[in-house]
């Protein structure tokens, strides 16, 4: 019998070694996976900082400075169109003087067939001045660019060198109802065609 309690005891014994030797294998394994995710946590958050912090400016800006956020109108039928101002930086060339909202279009596409685009459009300005040209102007603004919007079929939009050219003929329309060139360029927010 005495042998039989000391047979139980050695395997009890044996049995702790086979477990400490796999639950050290299973340790490494979690140090490995722990440090795995943390590179993966540390990269992304490393990357929302980068590029992240590049698309919060307008966004702060808009809270700050005016939009639909703020309630400010134009004072030409109610609708909002103004956007924060992102002061250019000293130094910093191509920096926007200010970001001017347009009010989402939606229009009906030139086809043979019914097809709809909603696009937003954001104008990027040279001069604070030309903020106010613009919202004294708006419904002459938002008028050129409905009818050059009506004019395009959705097969020459849909491209990349499509948006292009729209943007830049957006910008060329834009400019000629100012009393001088204010808009650099214009940035799409939303474009959907159906």
């Amino acid at each position: 019998m005495a042998e039989s309690t000391t047979e139980g005891k050695d395997e009890k014994k044996e049995g702790k070694p086979v477990a400490a030797v796999s639950n050290g294998l299973s340790m490494k394994m979690v140090i490995i996976i722990g440090l795995g995710t943390l590179l993966l946590g540390l990269g992304g958050a490393f990357a929302v900082l980068k590029l992240g912090g590049q698309n919060q400016a307008p966004a702060v800006a808009e809270a700050h400075g005016g939009g639909q956020a703020s309630g400010q109108t134009s004072g030409h039928g109610g609708e909002t169109g103004h956007g924060g101002e992102a002061p250019k930086a000293a130094g910093e060339k191509g920096a926007p003087v200010s970001i001017f909202d347009l009010d989402p279009f939606i229009v009906n596409l030139a086809d043979a067939d019914v097809r709809y685009l909603k696009l937003t459009v954001k104008l990027d300005l040279d001069r604070s001045e030309t903020r106010d040209e613009i919202a004294a102007r708006l419904p002459q603004v938002r008028d050129a660019i409905l009818i050059l919007l009506t004019s395009k079929d959705a097969a020459s939009i849909r491209s990349t060198q499509g948006k292009f050219q729209l943007r830049d003929e957006i910008v060329n329309r834009v400019n000629s109802t100012l009393p001088k060139n204010g808009v650099r360029t214009a940035y799409f927010t939303e474009f959907v065609v159906q």
